[in-house]
């Protein structure tokens, strides 16, 4: 048996500014051919568990290029096209091959290419022939397209987030279609469009016992696998929301009736689910009263969604308030890190902090700060352990709030973001994190609560007013009832 396996991702936020071209990628990562050769890195870590894999069972792995960058705005048509060319080249020169796995995101979208998964995958589709299995692994803040289940036999979403098994879900992937080549199973998939815009966390309530019921009922009666993309929000494309899709051996209208089931199922706890979110000024003045180590979310300003990841609006509540005992990270201000390094380590001098990218930014702050430590090129450890680079970054203090200024613009995964510099945040009263949710893997190990703030930022979670122009208007919330289910 012969695999061959590659990786294009990038979450696209089309309402962004920010384009993705090449130096994004780079930046975020990309190699020809030997990713999996760096299995701590972002572009690594799940391809060398697929070769691991098929070494194991002696599956010859032809290896393709990898890439993937920072969420914001549309990927460029060339950038798009110029990777997307690179892979398919790849895939050609190694035929013949039984299965092909992609790692994708499921809500990559180009300049002039809604859907840049699905075109990827009936391109290879149309290279590797009806025979061959195809899979595809996908963020669980997908679109997922007709286009996409057309073109693969096997498409699995993470079921966690923070997604936390990516790895988990590249094992099934594996399995499921390696069964297929052998002939053991036939994968057949159905889906089913719940007609919900929102974002859920897994962490917590029925969303956790939803994830858990999806697990147990996999590898029962026919049922293969049971995917659950919550959709990106922010992405203006047709198919932007959450669906439900199963994954059944030979049994279409199995699948359909599971996928619509499952589909209605969630569709029922829309409101129990639906994340909890606190104006700023309430977020503080309930961290003001709560004992113990406060974690707070700067959901808006998340640059996992494509937001700038400078905005100052927390930064200028706690100054306002007179707030120490602070933590804030990490705050993306190259320019700033560049005038600490070039201060050193002691200096305190007057220092303009973020508000630089557009509105969503807010306004810059002025501060009288004292570089508390400096790195060369920070990093902080990911949802998979994989290291996260980070740039060129500072630990500065000003008016006794901590701030983590970095280099790179990522959102906060690991609690190693700030005690990297030698500053530990399970020390501090309040801690702020440039995250929606991927931070609490980590920092809901050392907080003693954790909230979700909301601020004027780019993707604040206000889903009945994103302004889309590319699907109608009939979701939930915009609708209460748009399935008229009760």
């Amino acid at each position: 048996m012969r695999l061959f396996m590659a990786m294009l991702a990038t979450e696209t936020n089309t309402f962004s500014p920010l384009p993705t071209g090449w130096a994004a990628f780079r930046e975020g990562g990309y190699a020809q051919g030997d990713a999996s050769s760096r299995p701590d890195s972002t572009i690594g870590v799940l391809l060398a568990e697929w070769r691991r894999l098929a070494e194991a069972d002696q599956v010859e792995v032809a290896e393709g290029s990898a890439a993937a960058a920072q969420p914001a705005g549309r990927t460029l048509k060339g950038v798009y096209e110029g990777l997307r060319d690179e892979i398919l080249g790849q895939l050609q020169a190694a035929l013949p091959v039984d299965v092909v796995l992609l790692n994708l995101h499921g809500a990559m979208v180009a300049e002039g290419y809604d859907d840049c998964e699905g075109d990827l995958l009936a391109r290879v589709r149309a290279i590797v022939g009806p025979g061959a299995v195809i899979g595809a692994e996908l963020d669980l803040h997908c679109h997922v397209t007709d286009a996409m289940l057309a073109a693969a036999d096997v498409v699995i979403c993470y079921k966690e987030y923070p997604h936390t098994d990516e790895i988990a879900r590249g094992r099934e992937l594996y399995a499921l279609c390696r069964r297929a080549a052998l002939g053991e199973i036939r994968p057949v998939t159905a889906a089913f469009d719940t007609r919900m815009v929102s974002m859920w966390r897994t962490t917590e309530g029925p969303m956790a016992d939803f994830v858990a019921a999806m697990q147990a009922a996999e590898g029962h009666d026919g049922v293969l696998s049971i995917s659950f993309g919550h959709g990106f929000p922010w992405g203006d494309v047709a198919e932007v929301g959450a669906k439900v899709w199963v994954i059944t051996d030979g049994d279409a209208d199995l699948a359909a009736r599971e996928a619509k089931a499952w589909g209605t199922r969630i569709y029922g706890l829309r409101e129990t689910t639906a994340a909890t979110v606190l104006g700023l000024e309430e977020a503080l003045d309930r961290a003001a009263v709560t004992p113990g180590c406060v974690v707070l979310a700067d959901v808006a300003d998340n640059p996992g969604g494509g937001a700038p990841c400078d905005s100052t609006f927390v930064l200028r509540a706690c100054l306002d308030r007179g707030l120490a005992d602070v933590a804030i990270g990490g705050l993306y201000d190259p320019g700033a890190v560049a005038l600490c390094r070039e201060a050193g380590v002691g200096a305190v001098f007057t220092l303009r902090v973020g508000g630089k990218l557009g509105p969503t930014s807010g306004a810059p702050v002025d501060l009288t700060a004292e570089v508390i430590a400096l790195a060369e090129a920070h990093t902080q450890t990911g949802l998979s352990g994989e290291t996260v680079p980070m740039g060129p970054a500072a630990w500065i203090r000003a008016a006794g709030i901590d701030i983590v200024l970095v280099g790179k613009r990522e959102q906060v995964f690991g609690v190693d973001l700030f005690s990297n510099l030698g500053l530990d945040p399970a020390q501090r009263r309040l801690v702020v994190v440039k995250s929606t949710q991927h931070f609490h893997a980590a920092f809901g190990r050392i907080a003693d609560a954790v909230l979700y703030a909301s601020t004027p930022g780019a993707i604040a979670p206000d889903f009945a007013a994103i302004p889309y122009s590319r699907r109608d208007g009939d979701y939930w919330p915009k609708v209460s009832d748009p399935l008229g289910l009760g």
